[in-house]
């Protein structure tokens, strides 16, 4: 009977703990003037929210976002959305960020996680790593790694969002 009962109890703190983990957690993060932000903020802006994780040196990130950016002046104004591009480069390779962002053209809200603290409460182990979040700030959806064709797998996502 305490083995069962220890058993329900761990599903129901694994349950809560999940339910809990839905929202952002709280951390800080830097804009490229080098203000601090608490990532919280995020997803208070009533719109859909996509965070991307990515860093100068991963190729895959560079892909993703490059491939998104022919879409989101379509995703603004149809959805009602906005990407959030944090990068996880250190405080060495953080300096290469805004010249690659001009470069590229992209016009994403771009922050920097070099502590990582971000990553590490969101448990992104690895980049490019993408969370939605809907009109309330609630993951809905994540997805990591990115493959041709992924940026069309999240249109469809945010357009079940929109609905």
């Amino acid at each position: 009977m305490k083995k069962t009962l220890l058993m329900l109890a761990a599903g129901f703190l694994a349950v809560a703990t999940y339910a809990q983990n839905k929202t952002l957690p709280s951390a800080n993060v830097k804009t490229l003037e080098g203000q601090s932000l608490n990532v919280q903020t995020l997803g208070q802006s009533g719109k859909i929210t996509v965070i991307s994780f990515w860093a100068t040196w991963c190729s895959p990130c560079k892909k993703e976002l490059d491939a998104i950016k022919d879409y989101y002046a379509d995703w603004k104004k149809d959805y009602d959305m906005e990407l959030i591009a944090i990068s996880v480069d250190d405080t060495r390779t953080a300096a290469k960020i805004p010249a690659m962002v001009k470069e590229k053209g992209w016009d994403y809200r771009v922050l920097v996680d070099s502590n990582k603290e971000f990553q590490q409460t969101a448990n992104v182990s690895s980049v490019p790593h993408m969370l939605l979040l809907d009109q309330s700030g609630n993951i809905v959806f994540e997805h990591v790694g990115y493959a041709p064709g992924d940026e069309l797998e999240l249109e469809e996502k945010i357009k079940e969002l929109k609905k």
